[in-house]
């Protein structure tokens, strides 16, 4: 309980991206909840409505045109008449992701959960479009739900790590490589079903996480770009870092003479905040290999960066 309450706690100082993407699936889904309930009591159901209608992926592709961004906020919702639509989803996402995420790092975890929602979202759309068994249905059809991802993370670690096991409560220890094909065709034999669009995007998703981990084997990143993406909006609300004021000293007892100068910049240097290429590097060493891994002079630079 501990170290998921610390993960919780340190999901953005130590660039835990599993546990990121969980904390925002459940509290978009809580806002979720609370829009929904806050409608039925006050007989409003049009602003329920209005926030579904903006955040899930409709099948028409008439009305995707005017909503873009639909191929990709729906990951983000969940249904809300049911807590297992979420449950399932964040359980695939923790327990998978977090193998992504120990061999390939953080970064390869987002990327593989935004690739996997737009492969999802865009099958989803060509199916109810030119498919005549689903075009017919096309109008009344959306779409929310993490399961696209998901899946691509599960298809992934499995491609990545075939004979990694798992255990289960009444099975024991199965292969992820099972897991994964298991999943897989539980969506194939249902995109005929009350739920097409929903299967139809799985495995969307899962042709995504393989392709993916197969491309990245040969040296091709597919992923650069959604890095790329998101470094571009930090870069923007980043705040400018800020002055110290020692420096101006330093620089005054550095005229007192030579001896004192040399005394004040050894001085400073080990007290001196760290660069953010540094607090970078060790933050990308902890998700690679765990707190424990940093020296003595790391855990000093991030304890000064901390302050």
């Amino acid at each position: 309980m501990n170290s998921l309450k610390d993960e919780i706690k340190n999901a953005w100082t130590y660039k835990n991206a599993v546990v990121q993407l969980v904390i925002i699936n459940v509290a978009i889904w809580l806002l979720t909840m609370t829009l929904f309930i806050f409608s039925n009591i006050f007989s409003t159901p049009e602003l329920f409505g209005l926030f579904y209608k903006y955040t899930a992926v409709p099948a028409d592709l008439d009305e995707v045109i005017f909503r873009p961004w639909t191929i990709l906020t729906y990951a983000f919702m969940h249904s809300h008449d049911t807590l297992f639509h979420i449950l399932f989803n964040m359980l695939y996402l923790y327990w998978f992701g977090k193998l992504i995420q120990e061999y390939l790092g953080y970064k390869r975890v987002i990327s593989l959960y935004v690739l996997g929602a737009l492969a999802g979202s865009i099958i989803y759309i060509i199916a109810y479009n030119f498919i005549p068994y689903y075009a017919e249905h096309k109008h009344l059809s959306t779409m929310v739900g993490a399961s696209a991802s998901g899946l691509a993370i599960v298809v992934g670690a499995a491609t990545l790590l075939p004979h990694f096991q798992m255990r289960f409560l009444f099975i024991g220890n199965v292969k992820i490589v099972y897991v994964a094909a298991f999943l897989v065709v539980i969506s194939y034999i249902s995109v005929t079903g009350s739920n097409a669009g929903g299967n139809i995007a799985h495995l969307g998703g899962a042709l995504m996480g393989y392709i993916f981990i197969k491309q990245l084997q040969k040296g091709n990143d597919w992923g650069v770009w959604v890095i790329k993406t998101l470094d571009f909006f930090k870069a923007i609300f980043k705040p400018k870092p800020k002055v110290r004021v020692s420096y101006r000293k330093e620089k005054t007892k550095a005229k007192t003479g030579s001896f004192s100068s040399t005394s004040s910049s050894s001085g400073s240097s080990s007290t001196a905040s760290p660069s953010q290429e540094e607090i970078d590097a060790i933050l990308d060493k902890i998700a690679q290999s765990g707190y424990e891994s940093l020296s003595k002079a790391e855990k000093e630079k991030l304890f000064n960066a901390s302050k």
